[in-house]
Formats: C-alpha cells, structure tokens, sequence
C-alpha cells in the first residue's frame, strides 16, 4: 500500500495504538459514537474489529464472461447519457481491456451518476452480468481507480437518494482497490451504524486509513522465538492481510497468527494467574487422615470406584503442599461426587476445620444434606446445617450463631451463604457444586469468609477439554467417570406422537410392577408464543385421565419451598409413583427406585440438559429407561440433538457434540462461566491451537520475566486483545 495519509509526529507505538478512531479523516463526534456503541474507541479496537466473512470479487477473465453470473470487471468509461423512457435511467458505455462494450445502468440518483461518470473514468465494477442488446450490468458496485480522470465538482447530497449518499466518490483519492477486484471483506453492522454510513463499505474505508496511518508502526508483541518457531507472519502484516487479504492464503496466514497471539496471551495470562495463586499460603491444615472418613467408607454397601480412589489419594497429595488448592471434580451424572466431597470435607472436621458446600437451588441442597447425614448414619454429632433462604429468623440467628462460634462444622447452603451476616470461625474448605453456576464475584466472596481456604469446585455438566483449558487453566481439575459397580446403561428412545398410547401402556407396566417414574415438560404455565403443553394442565389430564389409579404428583419453580420439599418426600418414599415436573428436578434429585423418565417436548432442550434430566433415572440396579418425546416435525438441529441422545450415555462425548453444536458461550453460560470473548478464536475449531499456545505460554509464562519493562509492555498490550 502507498502511504497516502500523514502521520502525526508521535511515533510510539502503543501511544499509535491506543489514539481515538477520531484521529481518522472523516471519522467525525457521530461516527465515533456510533463505534463507541459497539465497543471500538481506539485504533486497535478497530483493527481487532475482524470482518465476519469474505466475498471473493477478484478480477473475472474477460474472455470467459457469461450471463447470469457475478462479474467484477475493469472499465474505462466511453460515453455516458440519460435515457427517458417508463423510467429514466442513466447508461454508463464502457468497454473492457479487450475492448468488450458492457453498458452500465443506473435507475436511482442520476444526477449524482450524470456528474462523476465522465469519458475516460476508469472503474472497477462487480454485479450480475445481463444480456439485453449487449452486456449490461445494472446498479452495480463500483470504485472509481485512483488513475482515474477525477471530477472537479462539489457533490449536490439533496440530488442523491439514500444508497447513492453512501457510494461517495472521495474513495477515488484511495490509491488501492479496496471494494472491489479482489477479495472483500463484510462486517456486521447494525442500524445505529449504518446510519453513519458505516456499513460494510464504510468500515473497509476507516480501516484502510487506519492501516495507513499506522504503516511501519505496528510492532511485535510476541517472542521473537516463537515468532520464528511457530513461522508466524509478522503482526503488521496480519492486521493488513485480515483487513484486506491478497489471496486466500495470506487471509489464512492472517487468521492463524492473529489467533495465535489471542490465544498465547490468554494462555499466558492463566498460567500467570496459577503463578500468582501458588504465592499464597496455606493457613489451615486438614488431617493426613481422617478416622470418621475411614469409618463413612467402611460402613458404605459399595465400593468406591477407581476414579473416586484416585481422585481422594490426589486431593490428600494437594493438601499436603504449603499453597491452598484449587481443584475441579468434574464427574458425569451419577459417577459419586457427592462422597468424594464428603469423604475429604472430613478430614477437616476432624482437625476443627469448618467446611462449606453452596449448591445453585434450594432443592440440590437439600439433596446433598439428606445425603450426606444418610451416609453418616449413626455417627456421632458432627454440627452439620442447612442454611437456606426461606426459614424462621430465630432459627436463623441460631444456626449464624453456631457456624460464628465454630459449633457448625459443616455448612451446606446456596446463595444464602454469600451474605454478610454468614461469618465462620475457621473456614478452610469451600465446596462449590455446578459451580459454573455461579459467578466470579460470589465464588470469590465466598473464599474471602475463610483464611485462605481451598477450593472444591464440582460439576456434573461434562466439560470438553477444550474449554477445560480455556475455563479453568489454572485450576487442578479431577475427572470421575466411572459410575458405582452394578448400575445399568440407561436405555434412551425417541419416540413421536403416534407412540403416545404405546409408551402410556409401557409407563403402567414399569409402575405397576412397583418402580417410579418422571414425566418432565420444559413450561409451567400456557404459553401463546410457543405450542408447548402447560406441565401443570398435565399434571390434571394425567392425574384424572391417564393414570387415575396411581398416585401422581407435581412439582415445579413456582411452588412454596415447603410444599416442593414435600412432594418430593412423598415420591422419594414411593407415596408419590408418577412425578410430574419441570426442568427443577434436573440436578440432586437421587431417587433409585425411579426408573422410569419421560421428557416431553424433548426437542426444545439442550444435550446437556437432557444428559442432566436423563441421569435422575438409573441410580439403582434396575434396568432404566428414558424416553424422549416430540412431535412429528422437529428442526435438523434437533435431530441430530436427539440421535445423539439415543446414541451415546458418555457424558463427555455428548459435551463434544454439544460444544459443536451450540458453541461454548451456550454451553457454558458466558457471563456465568466467565468464558472469554474471543475476537477471532474459536473454541470449536481451534482446539489444537489452543493446546499449542497453552503450552508455549507455560515455556515463556515465568512470572520474573513479567516483571521486565519489554516483556510487561507485551503482556499488558496482549490484555488489550480481550473485551472480556
């Protein structure tokens, strides 16, 4: 590109960097708001601005022009003159290189097109080729060529409608083609933008004059090493080929380092993070052993599996070091996480260490505290309580007074922990249970209630490695995935509407001979919006109607607490045999004499909600089944969801297929997870990049080599990459 912008005197590069997009000509106060609404303040806000795809109009071989098909031709304009008909229109005689006569037809703003398209113009039009009399193209995109023959004329905008406003020919002053004759690129843009001029031509403009501006001044942030290591091109010449490619190998070249430098940085950052985290101290130390522990195992009428052994003998070799752990337990439904977490919590209570377990809803709470006091069974008193939100204030104040006081060893609560009044004496072990649930402020509100305590993260949700790396680098992470000897295979079917009656008769016959089942819908109330069934209107047709001689309850988000915890009582003594319910029975629910599960409307759910749903049943040694409903007519999405259910049990697998499907700001949740905004990295694709730069960030991440002026100048510079 030749340089046709001047440069101010101040040639430091980060000063260049971080100038206001105001600094590019005709980027006025209105402009710069409307990129202001979008997150782009600075020049590099803009470069990392990535256009969202491409469209190839590389010059077309003369010779080869054929009707019906996009051309993008240079043309030299010959004659030009007003036609009146119906409609006047405006025929622009040009002819080609090889002296081809192509007319060129405007139907809007001829005045503005009667001033500029003078003899001798050159162009370089793209647009669909006609045939009518001769080739024509009509309205097409068209860049007027710097070598052109330039109009001395000042443009008349109340002559112009609104889409001739915005081809305005000052472009003409550009000495390269940058909307046409070659390969282009589109960006989003939305009303507010658009309304700047700042579509997709309007942004390949600023970003050329930025470009420009910038010509020689872009510097390298990464290790020259790696730079030569990994044969990355250099940095300058990624913004210039991504912004305006030369061919589709430079566009990928482009792709690949620019990705590589946000991923290097995040890497970096993480591992930095992990660093800083192995500065702490460890204040509280929990037992080598624990005899109550010991005691738990030797009354259980199973055996732990493989992963749970090794998971406990890793998390007692963790606890052994000076610094507080960080680990998560990520196990598939069912695998035994919960025992895993009581199992070591003990090993704290026995040396006077509190111990706190948060869980997302009132309900998986309360599972985990009826859980836990039926593995304990008769076991002495070990101050166990439930801290939940809805309870009387003096029982309340007492149960506050007794965790202050140290009594309480063992607090199990949800959000109802994060407030102020909670205050622990010797807290030294946080249990955080679907964990990414939660956000980053009320995980770390929860750590600053003890005295550097570890850290216990657990999900059920199966997470790809992918975004193991991206989410939790700087964390130990445990996986369980073998379930307790003895548990059979979930068998899943899909079944359509015309199978109703036959899976209503295959529902008595598993109920009648003393099993349970769920019968799950994804709505509480009609909707009008939606053609789904309102789960409590089938709750009545079936309680009345379908199985009138059988017990069948309801329960949902909406319910009193008190009333949901004693429908779910009565179902988990057999008192209830058909559950009717929402998606709230999706985690903790641990009922083994239910299985039997029936999700209607299966197609409007994620895989990882039907894998969470579907793991209520088979928690027993009976055979279970999982039925997944809809209508004759569902979405390719949904099948390929659907079979994927039937097809596989793997937990991780699924998550695999749900990462592609959904992408990960779906699957995870962004804002909850804290999930990183990539620009141009994506977690789907760029998996093995992301291994790549994770380790040469580990090689090149010593926090001592942060701490130098010319490396602390990169790191801080690569942080600017990220919007999150």
């Amino acid at each position: 590109m030749k340089n046709s912008v001047s440069k101010t005197e101040n040639t430091n590069v980060k000063n260049e960097l971080l100038l206001p997009v105001t600094v590019i000509k005709g980027v006025g106060s209105s402009k710069a708001a409307a990129l202001a609404s979008i997150g782009i303040h600075t020049l590099q806000d803009l470069l990392n601005f990535f256009p969202r795809r491409y469209l190839d109009r590389s010059l077309t071989d003369n010779v080869l022009l054929k009707t019906g098909e996009t051309v993008t031709l240079i043309v030299e304009v010959v004659d030009a003159y007003l036609a009146h008909g119906k409609k006047s229109r405006f025929v622009v005689g040009a002819k080609t290189k090889n002296n081809e006569r192509i007319s060129i037809v405007f139907f809007r703003g001829v005045v503005f097109f009667q001033k500029i398209f003078q003899p001798g113009t050159t162009l370089v039009v793209t647009g669909r080729l006609e045939y009518f009399r001769g080739f024509q193209l009509i309205h097409p995109d068209y860049e007027i060529l710097a070598n052109a023959i330039k109009p001395s004329y000042t443009i008349n905008s109340t002559n112009l409608d609104k889409k001739s406003r915005q081809q305005e020919p000052e472009l003409a002053e550009l000495p390269e083609m940058i909307h046409a004759g070659r390969i282009i690129p589109l960006y989003s843009s939305g009303e507010v933008l658009k309304s700047q001029g700042l579509d997709s031509r309007g942004f390949r403009k600023i970003l050329y004059l930025a470009l420009e501006r910038l010509k020689g001044g872009i510097s390298e942030i990464l290790p020259n090493e790696i730079v030569k290591r990994r044969n990355l091109i250099p940095r300058e010449e990624s913004y210039r080929e991504i912004h305006f490619p030369t061919d589709e190998v430079s566009l990928d070249a482009a792709k690949y380092r620019l990705k590589y430098e946000e991923l290097f940085y995040f890497n970096l950052l993480i591992e930095h993070k992990k660093r800083e985290r192995e500065k702490i101290k460890r204040v509280l130390w929990p037992l080598p052993k624990s005899e109550t522990a010991d005691s738990v195992r030797k009354n259980l009428l199973f055996q732990l599996t493989e992963d749970q052994s090794s998971a406990l003998r890793k998390i007692e070799e963790l606890t052994k070091r000076d610094q507080p752990i960080a680990v998560l337990l990520q196990g598939d439904v069912g695998s035994g996480k919960t025992l895993v977490s009581l199992l070591t919590a003990l090993r704290y209570m026995d040396n006077q260490i509190q111990v706190c377990m948060v869980a997302p809803t009132e309900i998986l709470a309360r599972q985990h505290y009826q859980t836990i006091l039926s593995f304990l069974g008769n076991m002495p008193f070990l101050g166990i309580e439930l801290l939940v939100g809805k309870e009387p204030k003096k029982n309340r104040y007492e149960k506050l007074y007794r965790i202050k006081k140290g009594d309480t060893l063992f607090v199990i609560g949800t959000h109802s922990v994060f407030q102020e009044d909670v205050l622990f004496s010797e807290l030294g072990l946080v249990i955080i249970d679907e964990q990414h649930k939660f956000g980053v402020d009320q995980r770390e509100t929860l750590r600053s209630k003890g005295k550097n305590p570890d850290i216990l993260a657990m999900t059920a949700t199966p997470i790809p490695r992918t975004l193991c790396l991206t989410l939790y680098g700087d964390l130990d992470l445990l996986t369980i995935k073998s379930k307790p000897k003895g548990r059979m295979p979930i068998q899943t079917k899909w079944f359509q509407e015309n199978r109703r009656e036959g899976v209503y008769k295959s529902i008595r016959k598993y109920v009648s001979s003393g099993r349970q089942c769920y019968i799950v819908y994804p709505l509480v109330e009609e909707s009008e919006k939606v053609d789904l069934k309102s789960c409590i209107a089938a709750y009545e047709h079936l309680k009345h109607e379908i199985f009138s001689d059988f017990a069948v309850g309801l329960v949902h988000g909406k319910m009193e607490t008190e009333e949901k915890d004693r429908v779910m009582q009565e179902f988990s003594k057999n008192r209830i045999q058909i559950l009717v319910s929402t998606t709230v029975i999706e985690v903790g629910i641990d009922v083994p004499n239910a299985t039997v599960m029936m999700i209607e409307h299966a197609d409007r759910f994620g895989i990882s909600q039907l894998h969470q749903l579907r793991g209520r049943v088979g928690r027993g040694d009976e055979e279970s089944f999982c039925i997944l409903m809809t209508d004759s007519k569902v979405t390719e999405d949904a099948k390929v969801r659907l079979d994927a259910m039937v097809n596989f049990s793997d937990g991780f697998a699924l998550s695999e297929i749900d990462l592609q499907l959904r992408g990960p700001g779906e699957l995870m949740g962004v804002r909850q997870s804290g999930l990183p905004d990539f620009r141009i990295a994506d977690l789907r694709k760029d998996s093995k990049l992301i291994e790549l730069t994770r380790e040469d960030a580990i090689l090149f991440g010593n926090p001592g080599d942060l701490e130098k002026e010319e490396i602390r100048g990169r790191f801080s510079e690569g942080r600017l990459l990220f919007s999150n």
